[in-house]
């Protein structure tokens, strides 16, 4: 990101938003590492109380006149933004991947999924059921109107910092809120280049961003927003509760996601597993992460997932991890795990630069059930290999850990692989695919991944609010 960019914030008449914040009399800045080769890329300023309350007092007086535009305009103006972002696909690209080091195709492809949701929540803005109405008391009649709630608090993690943004701002800003957005402070980049678009399409103040640290997201969480949607850790989602008190928060807090591969499972299924598990190197709360299958088909399942995994090259298939931390964790776990089994790929020509943050794929077998590798989201390119009796001891294991975002069952035996995929605990199950999602389809977490549903016509309602209205007719 170059530090000659300026935020959205710049641009506006607010003075408080030209100031610059001070702690003790110092600025406050964040330095940008380049995740490929561990050099520094620039820096920015955080964003502390003054930003932040000058931000939010924005997005409320912008609040308004969004909220009192017909859902046709507020469409037109949402369709307008998607279009921008498909005009400007190569620059966001170019930032997505200076902060994650995602391959190429991998950013373009992010991208364009963004674009495809601001369009599909413009349509969405105008589909949405209609307000319930009718006689239920004799002598009245009521309604039901869907409100939105004002200001909401976005915070959005690292691993997909356009997407994520998108996931959470498209249907909040269809149901008529505006959004104040705080990127992860290792890659601020897109959001920069969101928020200049947004201006133009949507309008001043629709959506601010405020970029910074993790106590510049703590100030956003207290400030006076009505509403906080946040995605990140469950240590991080559970002080994000605390400040928020009795705001209304929706949370999507990771995942350590089941994979259940009974015996008759298709020939694909090891090659499909690893290039799920590998897709962004692994840093996605939904990939697979754990695969369980019946003891009698464990050791050819060993074999057959390690060359799969094998035949993933970091710096081909699949960019670095993101940040020193996150590498300093995943190594963390890796030489705590038991596993008496360990297969690991290569790194490709011109990856594993000095400095960087690149981890090969890998495969961990022959390790206990409470293997710190099994029972922590690792959060990289990484497997782990379980065996179990019976596909009801299989089903055990996969609801065996706190986390329930999402699962796969592996089978030729449709009945069987749907009647399990059932009883997984998780808000989304696949059966003979992985992560294939689209903007159609609701995304959510139960127990320790969170609440709140992503995507889909229903995740309006996560940003709205019903209003009775009844009237004496009689």
């Amino acid at each position: 990101m170059s530090s000659t960019r300026t935020d959205d914030t710049a641009a506006e008449t607010d003075t408080a938003t030209e100031t610059v914040d001070t702690v003790a009399g110092t600025v406050d800045t964040v330095t940008l590492v380049d995740p490929r080769t561990g050099r520094v890329r620039g820096d920015f300023a955080v964003a502390r109380v003054e930003r932040i309350t000058a931000s939010v007092g924005a997005a409320r007086r912008a609040f308004t006149g969004w909220r009192a535009l017909t859902p046709r305009e507020r469409a037109r103006r949402l369709d307008r933004l998607a279009g921008l972002i498909e005009e400007h696909a190569a620059e966001y690209a170019a930032l997505e991947r200076a902060g994650t080091g995602k391959p190429e195709e991998e950013a373009a492809s992010e991208v364009e999924q963004a674009a495809d949701l601001f369009r599909f929540y413009a349509w969405a803005a105008r589909t949405q059921a209609a307000p319930a109405a009718g006689s239920f008391v004799a002598g009245h009649e009521s309604w039901v109107r869907w409100e939105p709630l004002g200001v909401v608090g976005v915070v959005v993690p690292w691993n997909y910092p356009l997407m994520m943004a998108t996931w959470r701002c498209a249907p909040a800003l269809a149901a008529g809120n505006t959004v104040v957005v705080k990127p992860a402070e290792t890659t601020p980049d897109s959001l920069t280049l969101l928020a200049e678009h947004a201006r133009e399409a949507l309008g001043e103040s629709v959506v601010r961003t405020v970029p910074g640290d993790r106590e510049t997201g703590r100030l956003l969480v207290a400030s006076d927003v009505d509403m906080v949607a946040f995605t990140g850790s469950a240590v991080a989602g559970a002080d994000v509760t605390a400040r928020a008190g009795t705001r209304r928060v929706s949370l999507e807090l990771g995942g350590n996601s089941p994979v259940v591969v009974l015996p008759d499972a298709p020939e694909y299924t090891w090659t499909e597993l690893a290039a799920a598990t590998t897709y962004n190197a692994g840093q996605s709360c939904a990939v697979p992460a754990r695969v369980i299958t019946l003891r009698e088909n464990y050791e050819s399942a060993v074999a057959l997932l390690s060359d799969a995994m094998r035949e993933r090259r970091a710096g081909r298939d699949f960019g670095p991890l993101n940040n020193a931390d996150q590498a300093a964790r995943y190594d963390r776990i890796v030489g705590a795990s038991a596993a008496k089994v360990t297969a690991t790929g290569e790194l490709a020509p011109g990856a594993g630069e000095e400095g960087g943050f690149w981890r090969p794929a890998r495969v961990l077998a022959d390790l206990p059930d409470d293997d710190p590798a099994v029972v922590e989201e690792v959060f990289g390119p990484l497997l782990t290999v379980q065996a179990a009796d019976t596909a009801e001891d299989a089903l055990a294991l996969a609801n065996g850990v706190p986390q329930a975002l999402a699962a796969s069952v592996w089978t030729r035996d449709l009945a069987a692989g749907l009647d399990l995929a059932g009883r997984l605990n998780a808000g989304e199950a696949w059966v003979n695919c992985h992560l294939v999602q689209t903007a159609e389809l609701p995304h959510g977490g139960r127990g320790s991944s969170g609440h709140g549903t992503d995507l889909s016509t229903l995740a309006l309602h996560e940003y709205q609010r019903p209003k009775t209205i009844t009237a004496r007719v009689r």
